[in-house]
Order: structure tokens, then C-alpha cells, then sequence
């Protein structure tokens, strides 16, 4: 299974248990597809953005 049709897997059983993936991380999908990013970047995006922010 080549990558394209590997993500368009994996957003198709999300999709099935009724969740829509977000505008913004079909965007990050479609830039690994295009070659412009690393699915490395897109865990670190992900990470960055949804990450615990301890008080200090």
C-alpha cells in the first residue's frame, strides 16, 4: 500500500466511528502527501499543539 492510499485508510476508519478529522490536520496529511513534510513533522506539530502545559 503506497503512502496516499495509507492515509486515505486511516482518515476512512476514523470517519466510519463517525469523527471528521480537522480542517487543519487534513492540511498537515495533504503536505506529507505532496512531499513537503515528514510524517516526523506532522507528530511534532501534533505534539506541539496538543501538549500539557505544566504551571511552573
Amino acid at each position: 500500500m503506497d503512502n496516499n492510499k495509507a492515509w486515505d485508510y486511516a482518515i476512512g476508519i476514523v470517519q466510519v466511528d463517525g469523527i471528521k478529522p480537522s480542517d487543519d490536520f487534513l492540511e498537515l496529511v495533504e503536505k506529507e502527501k505532496r512531499g513537503e513534510m515528514t510524517d516526523e513533522d506532522i507528530r511534532s506539530v501534533l505534539y506541539q499543539k496538543y501538549r500539557v502545559k505544566e504551571d511552573a
